[in-house]
């Protein structure tokens, strides 16, 4: 598996890569936004970890340049805690993030997990079926989701939460209950994640996302994918 590691400070860029480089990855470094963007063109690149304040072009503009093409999971690092800045570097495209300064280890654990999805959304995953309401469609063979026949890019985190809900259609799942399912941890806070995720997906498979047909949501409950013929 291929990863780019993108952070401006070259110490932690290199520390990263002797994290990752010890669980048997292959790593690539760049040191600003448009050095991950012409190594993610030129590259076959499975995950990025992407730092957020950066010169020339920082994290946030580059996820966004790159969810424009790809959908590989993306990971951003920030110095920030504050909910706002997760918010942010999620809408932007990231698929997680993880605050400096870190361990070690659960940066190779959320590394894992994502390229595990990413895996599982891939060509490699064995068939397990075909989950519809009305004209959504998660097909979990060719692990692609259609509406009205028309293909829709997700990532897969998204691919996760739509399977997960269309699999389970008409049942109401908490943000808690989402997040363990889908990020396969527990959850501590995950309301802000999760949501953000769910406006993303309801950008994608909605004609109308303030008036959702599929996704929606049961009020101080949670979600569900409404059962459709």
């Amino acid at each position: 598996m291929n990863i780019l590691v993108c952070d401006d400070d070259r110490e932690i860029a290199g520390a990263i890569e002797v994290y990752l480089k010890s669980e048997g990855y292959h790593v690539f470094l760049a040191y600003d936004g448009v050095e991950a963007l012409q190594t993610a063109a030129r590259e076959d690149i499975h995950l990025i970890l992407m730092d957020i304040m950066m010169p020339r072009m920082d994290g946030m503009r580059a996820t966004m340049k790159i969810r424009e093409e790809r959908n590989i999971p993306i990971i951003m690092l920030s110095a920030k805690s504050e909910d706002y800045d997760k918010i942010t570097g999620l809408n932007a495209g990231a698929d997680d993030y993880v605050t400096k300064p870190f361990n070690p280890l659960e940066l190779i654990a959320r590394v894992k997990s994502q390229l595990r999805r990413y895996t599982d959304l891939g060509s490699l995953a064995k068939k397990n079926g075909l989950y519809k309401s009305g004209g959504l469609v998660v097909d979990d063979e060719g692990k692609n989701v259609t509406v009205d026949g028309e293909q829709v890019p997700v990532t897969p985190i998204e691919y996760g939460i739509l399977k997960l809900l269309t699999e389970n259609a008409g049942k109401v799942f908490s943000m808690e209950r989402i997040y363990e399912s889908v990020w396969n941890e527990p959850a501590y806070s995950p309301e802000n994640t999760v949501a953000v995720h769910i406006r993303r997906i309801r950008e994608k498979i909605e004609i109308n996302p303030k008036n959702p047909k599929y996704l929606k949501v049961v009020w101080g409950i949670g979600y569900k994918i409404e059962k459709l013929s």
